[in-house]
């Protein structure tokens, strides 16, 4: 829940435009996506995952990435096409964990699905955080983040198409 409700103090913020706003809109979304690693930690070291848990944390990664992509697109500090992809792929993702909640059936993360998180969350400070002079590392990161998202989306769908059917 953390996470969900931080997304808007990072939009808030990163709409403000300031270099100082820039900076805790920076901080506050790594402090959210931070969270992820150690909710899921606490989660397994406790025993204590929930169903909600198990809804609750893929939507707010999805949100956390999406929020922050499609405000620095309006703004003009994003690129148009990779925001495409990477908003593109997280709803389709979503749309299928949805279908497949419908019948029972679950789509866990995967290990290119969390690298493809973490490449994301890297490139979005990176376009968050006033750098400069620094579009060089902001578009090794994006590139990186653009290819994981397309490879894992078509990971999912592999993984998807060799699952057999269940009743």
């Amino acid at each position: 829940m953390l996470r969900i409700l931080l997304i808007p103090v990072v939009v808030l913020l990163v709409l403000e435009g300031s270099e100082a706003t820039a900076l805790a809109a920076a901080t506050v979304f790594f402090v959210a996506a931070a969270t992820d690693g150690l909710d899921g930690y606490l989660a397994r070291r406790y025993d204590a995952a929930t169903r909600t848990g198990q809804w609750l944390d893929p939507l707010a990664d999805k949100l956390l990435i999406s929020a922050p992509v499609v405000t620095l697109t309006a703004l003009g500090r994003f690129p148009l096409w990779a925001a495409a992809i990477i908003v593109g792929r997280e709803l389709a993702v979503s749309v299928l964990r949805a279908w497949l909640g419908t019948r029972g059936r679950s789509m866990p993360a995967s290990p290119w699905g969390k690298a493809k998180t973490a490449a994301q969350i890297l490139a979005i400070f990176l376009y968050i955080v006033p750098l400069g002079d620094a579009e060089a590392a902001r578009l090794v990161a994006l590139w990186l983040a653009v290819i994981l998202t397309v490879w894992s989306g078509l990971d999912y769908a592999l993984r998807l198409s060799h699952r057999a059917p269940e009743s």
